[in-house]
């Protein structure tokens, strides 16, 4: 009989090199499983991004077994075995001791009962662990969370909770990347608990909340905020969820219409994290006229300065903030709406950039989809014109930047043009000219008038 009661018709297929690992602890008298997110992941078909391994032995008889090992964590029991240039963390059954702080044990406790090490961990789909001898150990019976597609903790949620706050985010990340249900009881103590992610430091949270908001269901950022968390961590969604929008534009408070964009980008950190943050100013600008109806007017430039600043607060990446903030200041731009005209396309490719203009162009498809009847009407043909304009100009290496006039700044001091700013100046009044008329763009139409605007420098 299987000392686990494991399930030995379960099977799932291994890598070899995670094989390697179990059959050399098992054949040197250890126990060994892989556990945890690749055993969900692989139950779930989904491809795992590592493989962890936990162990009767101890840190110190893994290390004896392998040829090459790191002290990657050996204070809490794991070691990195490597397998041809592939690390796998193999960690020992462990208690935790103590949680002080909502994050760390204050001691580890190792333990020769694998049981004992599952019932550490935080949800019953992470706290299953397989090998070919056992079969499948359920002893939560994550396998039946797994099928009702329910995010429920192993134990008692508070305590669960109590151990490790970042629990309280992961429980939604879950939700969001799995499309499950958070469990009532679960649910409770992560809106009793919520608080207590202040505790949490600004990077894992960060972590945590991006992988959120790039899976399939970004909409889970609601659950979030019913649930308490982004009052600690996101205050500005908040009041976005509180901002209603009184306009014929729209039919969505802006966080509600924050969600549908998000849901109408790509799955990348810089389109969510832009198109979550695209309207986070509204709240600020907000007015009301006479006849009850609502406007944000220069919502855009002032939240292309409010969004650095929560990025920076989220320990985020400067090339994301830059672009996400350039995207943000001209989300609400609309080159054509005055007229089908593509000079003004040229300008605004000028204007944001040729380099993020196909993010533009996606930001405010997304914008729309999110807009009433009327709101996705009105100006859509302008943003099909755009779109077929900036293809064109694309295919055809149409000019946009002094990078890309046919003449450079060494052709102007050729002609005599003086050194320094003017040089600046003269190029910029030649892309002047080429924005107007494309066809200018030749090295001998542009000596032409570069030789006019030296003379008048």
């Amino acid at each position: 009989m299987s000392k686990y009661n494991g399930n030995r018709e379960f099977k799932i297929n291994i890598p070899g090199s995670v094989k390697l690992i179990i059959d050399v602890l098992e054949n040197n008298g250890y126990e060994a499983f892989a556990v945890g997110g690749c055993v969900r992941d692989t139950i779930l078909d989904r491809e795992p991004q590592d493989w962890d391994i936990t162990t009767s032995a101890l840190p110190e008889q893994v290390k004896e077994l392998f040829n090459r090992t790191l002290d990657t964590g050996i204070q809490h029991g794991t070691v990195t075995v490597m397998i041809k240039h592939v690390g796998y963390e193999v960690t020992t059954y462990r208690i935790d001791g103590e949680y002080n702080d909502s994050r760390h044990p204050e001691s580890v406790e190792f333990t020769s009962n694998l049981i004992e090490d599952l019932k550490r961990r935080d949800f019953t789909i992470n706290a299953m662990a397989y090998n070919e001898r056992e079969g499948l150990v359920d002893a939560f019976d994550g396998i039946n969370d797994i099928n009702n597609k329910i995010i429920r903790c192993v134990g008692e949620p508070e305590e669960r909770f109590g151990e490790d706050a970042l629990r309280i985010l992961r429980a939604v990340r879950f939700s969001a990347q799995l499309g499950f249900d958070i469990d009532e009881k679960t649910m409770e103590a992560i809106k009793k608990l919520a608080p207590t992610l202040e505790n949490i430091s600004a990077e894992r949270i960060k972590t945590e909340l991006e992988k959120l908001i790039i899976s399939k269901n970004p909409c889970k950022l609601i659950t979030a905020y019913n649930a308490g968390i982004t009052k600690v961590i996101l205050p500005e969604f908040d009041a976005m969820m509180e901002c209603e929008q009184n306009t014929p534009y729209h039919m969505y408070n802006v966080g509600e219409h924050t969600i549908k964009v998000m849901e109408n980008v790509s799955a990348d950190k810089l389109m969510r994290w832009t198109a979550l943050f695209h309207d986070v100013a509204k709240p600020l600008v907000k007015t009301t006229d006479a006849n009850g109806r609502n406007h944000f007017k220069g919502h855009a430039l002032e939240g292309s300065k409010l969004a650095p600043q929560i990025m920076r607060r989220l320990k985020m990446d400067n090339k994301t903030i830059k672009t996400a903030s350039r995207l943000i200041e001209c989300h609400d731009d609309r080159p054509a709406s005055k007229g089908f005209n593509p000079e003004a396309i040229r300008r605004s490719v000028h204007k944001i950039g040729k380099d993020i203009y196909h993010n533009y162009l996606e930001l405010v498809y997304a914008d729309f989809m999110g807009k009433s009847k009327y709101g996705k009407d009105e100006g859509y043909d302008a943003y099909v014109y755009a779109c077929k304009q900036y293809e064109y100009i694309m295919e055809n290496n149409i000019c946009t930047s002094t990078k890309e006039l046919a003449i450079t700044g060494k052709d102007l001091i050729a002609l005599g043009c003086p050194l320094g700013e003017k040089i600046g100046r003269a190029l910029d009044e030649l892309l002047e000219i080429v924005l107007k008329e494309p066809e200018k763009n030749t090295k001998d139409k542009l000596y032409v008038e570069a030789e006019k605007i030296i003379k008048s420098l």
